[in-house]
């Protein structure tokens, strides 16, 4: 794998736009100086990651996935497909603000405008260097001592987690034996929880960047329960052959839905082994992120997964049916990365 090839389709092949415009058709939204602006932010690029900030403007957070969330201040927030972030901001000045929606590998960006008047623009800052995805980044670093099972307070650098509840997987965890075939181009030697790291590329200007654990609910979430059972699932895939999968297994490969039992509470852990981001979609039920909230994890539909993590999210299988489990990446649930979870009212091996 190339070390700057982080998404699938770049600049050199898509114009990234802002309401249906390109960056030289320049959408406008226009307001009037002191009063509050919210924003909705809605990735329907289905594969593309864009870091978005405001020159000038302190985005205060409101809601993830159309969920309210307690506000955060930031400066910058990273979106993956089928993700939303609703923002408020405040304009004081009467001049123009830059909406600016920087690509991930920085190919390309979109871009609209906040002012007081139509026709009014702002500079547009210059783009970034593109990062590069290192071993370290993909779970190769062998001089960490891994951990199986084990949830902890303090990571492996010695920080102390400031959350009031561990974050399952906040030590590093080594890879078992199943490679999950020929199907699947790379295993990391460890994968670890990282919801308190903003991502390749970000985080190292003085930014104050959104990461997961910014996020709690503004309410407790109805169902305090501990989960009865965990479930693991492994993104993987080859980059050279373009396949994606769960587990070694693309969709047509997968005969057996994954099964829950009605109203049971399960902790699913998304393993990235994979050297991309994925945004991890669960269609009827809710994903409560167990990023250390306590009494408000936050929920969300869509979920982001960086390379070597480990993500945990406790569900409440309260839908019975069928219902759709995949990568919103287009081209990656085209190709295999989709399963089928059904939930049952009675699962061999899952009964409370």
């Amino acid at each position: 794998m190339d070390p700057t090839d982080l998404a699938d389709v770049t600049g050199h092949a898509y114009t990234y736009l802002m309401n249906g415009r390109t960056p030289a058709a320049n959408w406008t939204g226009l307001f009037r100086p002191g009063e509050r602006i919210r924003l909705r932010f809605i990735q329907v690029g289905v594969m593309t990651f864009q870091d978005i900030r405001i020159p000038g403007l302190r985005m205060t957070v409101v809601q993830a996935d159309g969920q309210n969330v307690q506000p955060v201040d930031v400066d910058e927030f990273r979106i993956g497909p089928a993700e939303t972030y609703d923002v408020i901001v405040e304009p004081r000045e009467e001049r123009a603000y830059t909406i600016f929606a920087e690509t991930l590998d920085r190919s390309g960006f979109a871009r609209g405008t906040l002012a007081p008047r139509p026709g009014m623009i702002a500079e547009i800052p210059p783009q970034r260097p593109r990062p590069l995805r290192t071993m370290v980044d993909m779970g190769m670093q062998h001089d960490i001592p891994a951990v199986h099972g084990e949830h902890a307070k303090e990571d492996i650098h010695g920080r102390h987690d400031r959350h009031a509840q561990p974050v399952p997987g906040s030590r590093p965890v080594g890879h078992g034996a199943d490679d999950h075939g020929l199907g699947n181009q790379f295993i990391p030697d460890f994968t670890q929880n990282r919801m308190d790291e903003p991502g390749i590329g970000l985080g190292n200007d003085g930014r104050r960047v959104l990461v997961y654990t910014d996020l709690k609910s503004l309410k407790p979430y109805p169902d305090q329960r501990e989960p009865e059972r965990e479930l693991e699932i492994h993104l993987t895939g080859h980059m050279e052959r373009f396949i994606w999968s769960f587990d070694g297994q693309r969709y047509s490969d997968a005969r057996e839905p994954i099964l829950f039992r009605h109203g049971e509470r399960l902790r699913w852990i998304f393993v990235n082994d994979t050297m991309m981001e994925h945004t991890m979609h669960l269609h009827g039920m809710w994903m409560y992120l167990e990023n250390g909230a306590g009494a408000y994890l936050p929920r969300k539909h869509t979920v982001l997964v960086k390379p070597a993590e480990r993500v945990s999210v406790a569900i409440t299988a309260d839908v019975p049916g069928p219902w759709a489990f995949h990568c919103h990446l287009l081209l990656h649930m085209e190709t295999g990365m989709f399963r089928v979870i059904e939930v049952l009212d009675a699962v061999p091996g899952a009964e409370s």
